[in-house]
Formats: structure tokens, C-alpha cells, sequence
């Protein structure tokens, strides 16, 4: 898993050149977990990393660019995106 989320984070950090890469690694694992987690509660077997690998891809493709915005919009979030927090 630590290999997909080095690839979506490579892919994010294209996309956005707003936020750092601990950032961009934070919202691959916040997306990956938010995903596999909400599919196990509707009921849906496992689907697999690869599943979820095309999904983060398509949430990072559609809405990476925009990312940063969020952070600025959503307070309440913020230690969780906040690099400087991440390291101590």
C-alpha cells in the first residue's frame, strides 16, 4: 500500500503546487482510509487496493487542484493537513 500511496501523492503534488508533500501524503491516506471505510459500511464486499488505488486517482485527478482550498475553508481540519503539526 505504502507504493500506491507514494504514487498518488506524486500525482497530487502535479497537481498542486499549493501544498507540501506531507500535505499531499496526508490527503492519500485520509482519502484511501475515508474510502475503503465508507464501502465496508454500505455493505460492499472488499473490492481490493486496486479499486480503491482507481478511485483516490479519480478524486485526485478531479479535484487535487482544489485541495489547498479546503484546508482555508474547513478550519477544523486544518491539524490534520498542517505539515507542521504532522512532524512533531
Amino acid at each position: 500500500m505504502n507504493d500506491y500511496h507514494e504514487r498518488l501523492t506524486k500525482i497530487l503534488l502535479e497537481k498542486n503546487d499549493h501544498i507540501t508533500y506531507e500535505q499531499a501524503l496526508t490527503w492519500v491516506e485520509l482519502l484511501w482510509e475515508d474510502f475503503e471505510a465508507t464501502y465496508a459500511k454500505a455493505g460492499h464486499e472488499y473490492a481490493g487496493e486496486e479499486m480503491t488505488l482507481r478511485v483516490v486517482r479519480t478524486w485526485i485527478d478531479n479535484y487535487g487542484e482544489q485541495f489547498h482550498e479546503f484546508i482555508a475553508k474547513n478550519p477544523k481540519y486544518q491539524h490534520l493537513l498542517n505539515h507542521q503539526n504532522r512532524l512533531h
